[in-house]
């Protein structure tokens, strides 16, 4: 019988070698060792003090960024939408700018003012031979106006007075001093 741990009981040992027996047995028991002392502790209490405020400040910056993140997010969507919509407004201003440059709406309208006289029967000049082919008749109409007519004031507007700003020469203060001498130039 062959065992690698001793036996504790001590009427099972074999009868060869009591004395061995005995000695593996006093091998065997176990003691409790006192703990060694170390000479500093640290105190628990800062180090859990300063885990705790790391932890809360890593929290309450996380919390600042998301704020300031929204805050972005928000204000990019108020700036996308304003940007959509001037650029709806210019296109419709672009529109209106096209309709009012329409060269029909124009000749209509100086049609109606009068800056448009219709002609008559149209002349072809041969540039070859130098002849005219065709009836030439002139243009009838009330013309185009040589002078503008001067332009309308607003009810109730008059221009500012001109003001006019006069400085003495040397001669007149010299004779509102009473001297006959001009003030020497400082």
């Amino acid at each position: 019988m062959s065992s690698a741990a001793p036996n504790p009981n001590p009427s099972r040992l074999p009868r060869v070698a009591p004395r061995v027996a005995q000695r593996a047995l006093q091998r065997a028991r176990l003691t409790v060792v006192p703990r060694r002392r170390t000479a500093v502790r640290a105190p628990r209490v800062p180090f859990v003090m300063l885990i705790s405020a790391l932890l809360l400040g890593g929290v309450i910056g996380l919390l600042l960024f998301n704020t300031s993140m929204q805050q972005a997010s928000f204000r990019e969507t108020a700036l996308s939408h304003q940007a959509r919509d001037l650029d709806a407004q210019q296109e419709a201003l672009q529109l209106q700018l096209d309709a009012l440059r329409d060269p029909q709406r124009i000749a209509r309208l100086a049609q109606q003012m009068g800056m448009i006289v219709p002609t008559g029967a149209a002349a072809i000049l041969d540039y070859q031979t130098g002849r005219i082919r065709g009836a030439r008749t002139p243009a009838e109409g009330p013309g185009l106006p040589l002078h503008q007519p001067p332009a309308q004031q607003a009810a109730g507007w008059k221009p500012p007075a001109p003001t006019v700003t006069v400085t003495p020469t040397t001669t007149q203060r010299a004779k509102k001093t009473g001297s006959g001498v001009p003030p020497k130039n400082r």
